[in-house]
């Protein structure tokens, strides 16, 4: 699959790390440094435009890595980017530490897994059928 890419980065185009990998690492792109103090969040920049086929959305998550070392997140994980969208990709980060945190420009702060995805009728009925399991949710299993 190709995706058409407008790169206004200082920095070269996400790729995958390794063969398998199922996202691509974004960088900030920004002009000074930002301080997220902690459960402070904030929009950060990727100098990225894209342009998806229709049924196809970008997830952006979180990176593993700065949320085990660091505690850094991502407010509205996964956070979806629309085929139609065609406005620069920002990333909520949102520092879940009780440290500050500083993000450097190039700092690699997400990943952005490219998916595909069916468009849904809903039918509005007035009963659902019955299944074992019901309406129970929450741990209704068990810990």
């Amino acid at each position: 699959m190709k995706i058409k890419v407008v790169n206004k980065s200082k920095h070269k185009l996400p790729a995958y790390e390794t063969e398998l990998s199922a996202g691509m690492d974004l960088r900030a792109n920004i002009d000074k440094p930002v301080t997220l103090k902690p459960l402070e969040r904030a929009l950060i920049k990727t100098g990225l435009f894209i342009e998806l086929p229709e049924g196809y959305e970008a997830q952006i998550r979180p990176r593993s890595g700065l949320a085990y070392k660091h505690g850094i997140s991502i407010v509205n994980a996964p956070g979806t980017v629309d085929a139609d969208y065609r406005g620069e990709i920002g990333v909520i980060l949102v520092n879940l530490s009780n440290e500050n945190f500083i993000i450097n420009d190039g700092e690699r702060i997400c990943q952005m897994v490219i998916s595909k995805h069916e468009k849904a009728e809903l039918i509005e009925v007035d009963e659902l059928n019955e299944t074992k399991r019901g309406s129970g949710g929450f741990g209704h299993t068990g810990k």
